[in-house]
């Protein structure tokens, strides 16, 4: 907006004066790294390609940083934020900063996992720099969700924003790169050095950008169905998935009967596999096999899928 004062986003002085003010010192917890560099949010908003009537949801906005530079961007935006003491400030720093766009904001302080509506109108795009800890979960939960977020872009470490965007055949492609497939277009669309943070983390940064797919995965089953396959698949990634699905199809040969049927090898392994063929697996499911699928992962969430550190 053309209206914005140039000093109106937060520099380095200004996010620790605030973070100062506010006793906050940023945890390993909650994987906080505050963004300092206002060249470097308005390169993400620029990269998201918020347009003027776009309502963004922001996870994680911290002090602020980047929800100013996409409420000078969008018509909309609302932030979802757990802590306590930043959900709190978050209102009054838009108000001093932006005041004509104060209007256009709305925080929601509550963990993003458990969110299930948002104030105000649909939102269209979401732009995040998310936790590194719960990056994946989060952003799957979001999309599934909000299925009118047409476009995301968000800031994860760079070896979760390889996973994210990596096709069949690469050696880092599992959960998060099958399970992001599934609702968009996946690919990098940057990275971001460590000293625009604060504190600097010890890893790099990376952009992820995913346009929600046109039109879904054509197919039968449905996406729970879908995802307890690619988790049995790569529960035992260097397995066969003869193997690696005998669990989901309640044996071995009730696995290869799925995957013959399917049209692939039963010797092919998961990780050579698009999402497409994995609902086709999925469609072809033995009628005898344990109706939920693989053995529970214990997270109560079948589509979290794997943080992109443990795979």
């Amino acid at each position: 907006m053309s209206t914005t004062e140039p000093d109106a986003l937060l520099g380095p002085a200004d996010i620790r004066e605030l973070a100062a003010a506010l006793g906050v010192r940023p945890t390993k917890q909650r994987g906080q790294n505050f963004v300092i560099d206002a060249n470097t949010v308005r390169r993400i908003v620029r990269t998201a390609e918020v347009r003027p009537d776009d309502v963004v949801v922001e996870v994680g906005p911290g002090l602020g940083s980047l929800t100013l530079a996409l409420l000078e961007a969008a018509d909309r935006v609302v932030a979802v934020e757990i802590d306590d003491v930043l959900a709190g400030a978050l209102p009054a720093t838009v108000a001093a900063r932006l005041p004509e766009r104060a209007g256009r904001f709305d925080l929601v302080h509550s963990d993003a996992m458990l969110v299930t509506e948002l104030p105000g109108p649909a939102p269209t795009a979401l732009v995040a720099n998310l936790p590194y800890n719960v990056a994946v979960p989060v952003l799957l939960t979001m999309l599934e969700r909000f299925p009118t977020i047409e476009r995301t872009l968000v800031m994860v470490q760079a070896e979760v924003a390889d996973r994210l965007a990596a096709r069949p055949g690469n050696k880092v492609y599992g959960v998060p790169s099958v399970k992001a497939n599934w609702y968009a277009d996946v690919k990098r669309a940057g990275s971001i050095g460590r000293t625009v943070f604060w504190p600097a983390p010890n890893v790099d940064s990376g952009l992820v950008s995913l346009v929600r797919r046109a039109e879904p995965v054509r197919t039968t089953a449905s996406r729970a169905e879908v995802f307890a396959v690619v988790d049995a698949a790569f529960a035992q990634r260097r397995k066969t998935l003869r193997a690696a699905l005998a669990g989901w199809a309640g044996s071995a040969p009730g696995a290869e009967e799925a995957l013959v049927a399917a049209g692939i090898s039963p010797q092919a392994r998961g990780e050579m596999l698009t999402v497409e063929e994995f609902a086709a697996i999925a469609e072809n499911k033995p009628s005898g096999a344990n109706p939920s699928g693989a053995k529970p992962s214990g997270t109560g969430r079948p589509d979290a899928g794997t943080s992109g550190s443990s795979e």
